[in-house]
């Protein structure tokens, strides 16, 4: 660990202790490349610390990357954002048409209609795709069947080809790997370790294992717009749609209103009028977060292993960052601990 390492770490370790967060890892990126620092323990019953080196389970933090593999694939003829995916895979509610009008375009923004998870009720089309917001895992789930179809290979190795190789992203992988286990950062819910989250397969909304610094090598490729033409760029960094006030699913009904700073790009969420764009991963006993900002070409990401780990958000971006940001406030709001 150089000396800029050591003493963003120092500075992180009582920020943890005071937010009660087991582990973290952050990377601040700039123009002059990405600081990272660790601190904490990487499970409980061990107490192994965290290093820059650790790997986490990220959750969510997988969508905008899954979503720029999309894109490059667009970019490139082989898939079309507009194009139903009933045309290359089965109708996820065949007795409901509205389920085939769902596209790329609707899965990315979180406007397909489906519920977030599919839990114990049965699939639904809840409205038709297009009409607003409500964040939906699913679709990202239904997005990977579609996009598997069509270009003949596995999610993985469509990341490895477009995003993890290119990017040099050495850490990561959205299936387990057996090389992650003697440096994995262990999820805990409260204080106490849970069982490792261990992705057979790809799955595209939520299995990304990574690093920080690995994850800033993608942020820090985002906000150079590399691999995408400028157009698909820069839909992809803008607001297509507003969220519905304090809500982060809502299915039922049009909005009354609509937040008035936060919307969704093609994969992102974006801050209109900082030229942000964020995304948050909860999962049991893992909380990460990620926001960059074009207008000040620079981001930070934050990885860690507790159902807390939100409560740092605040605290990592403030000197990267700063200001506020309606982004933060939205989800301290809505994403439950």
């Amino acid at each position: 660990m150089n000396r800029s390492e050591l003493s963003f770490a120092r500075w992180l370790e009582p920020k943890m202790a005071e937010r009660d967060v087991i582990g973290a890892s952050v990377a601040c990126v700039h123009e002059n490349g990405i600081d990272a620092a660790a601190s904490g323990l990487k499970g409980e019953e061990t107490g192994d610390a965290v290093t820059i080196d650790t790997v986490f389970p990220v959750a969510s933090l997988t969508k905008p990357i899954v979503s720029y593999a999309v894109l490059q694939l667009v970019d490139a003829g082989v898939l079309d954002l507009d194009a139903p995916l009933a045309r290359s895979i089965a109708p996820v509610v065949p007795d409901d048409p509205r389920s085939t009008l769902i596209t790329l375009r609707h899965v990315l923004t979180h406007t397909c209609g489906l519920q977030n998870i599919r839990g114990k009720e049965p699939v639904r089309v809840h409205f038709t795709p297009g009409s607003w917001f409500s964040y939906s895992s699913m679709g990202f789930t239904l997005m990977q069947s579609a996009v598997e179809a069509q270009t003949g290979e596995g999610l993985e190795a469509t990341m490895r080809r477009l995003v993890f190789e290119p990017l040099g992203m050495r850490s990561s992988s959205l299936e387990w790997q057996d090389r992650f286990l003697g440096n994995l950062a262990r999820p805990h819910e409260e204080n106490r370790e849970v069982e490792i989250h261990r992705p057979s397969a790809a799955n595209a909304s939520y299995s990304l294992l990574t690093t920080a610094s690995d994850y800033g090598a993608f942020v820090a490729a985002v906000l150079r717009g590399e691999r995408l033409k400028p157009s698909t760029w820069k839909a992809w960094l803008t607001a297509s749609i507003m969220v519905p006030k304090d809500a982060v699913v809502h299915l039922h009904g049009e909005p009354p209103e609509t937040e008035r700073d936060i919307g969704w790009g093609l994969g992102w969420g974006i801050e209109p009028s900082h030229r942000a764009f964020f995304q948050w991963g909860k999962m049991t006993g893992v909380r990460a977060f990620v926001l960059g900002s074009l207008e000040r070409q620079a981001g930070v990401v934050l990885l860690t292993n507790s159902n807390r780990g939100l409560r740092l958000m605040e605290d990592v971006t403030r000197d990267v960052l700063p200001g506020p940001h309606d982004a933060i406030r939205w989800l301290a709001e809505n994403v439950s601990e």
